[in-house]
């Protein structure tokens, strides 16, 4: 098991102390330590809830592809599905006909 880092006391000053146990034991909830005029402009989440995003989210959804496809790209390591959809994304840019033939047919 290691050992907890030392922090460097040229670090550490009465502006920015180091945040130990002593301190946690008397921290407490937003609501009750800071002042109502900072609450009031910071955003209202529930516990867990993710703020706004910077990216449109991914859209999960059943896929069926072939073993031999699945394995290749699992064989690359982590992150492999990110690199389908790059994969998948690049073709749709090679394709511009076809893609708006079909999108165009869908709307019909």
């Amino acid at each position: 098991m290691k050992k907890p880092k030392k922090p460097n006391p040229e670090l550490i000053s009465d502006d920015a102390p180091e945040l130990d146990s002593e301190w946690f034991k008397h921290a407490g909830p937003a609501e009750k330590v800071l002042p109502s005029e900072l609450l009031a402009v910071l955003p209202k989440r529930r516990p867990g809830q993710r703020g706004p995003q910077k990216k449109a989210p991914k859209v999960s959804v059943n896929l069926r592809l072939s073993p031999e496809v699945v394995d290749r790209f699992r064989s690359s390591g982590p992150g492999w599905q990110k690199r389908v959809d790059e994969a998948l994304k690049e073709w749709l840019d090679a394709q511009p006909a076809l893609i708006q033939r079909h999108t165009t047919s869908a709307l019909r």
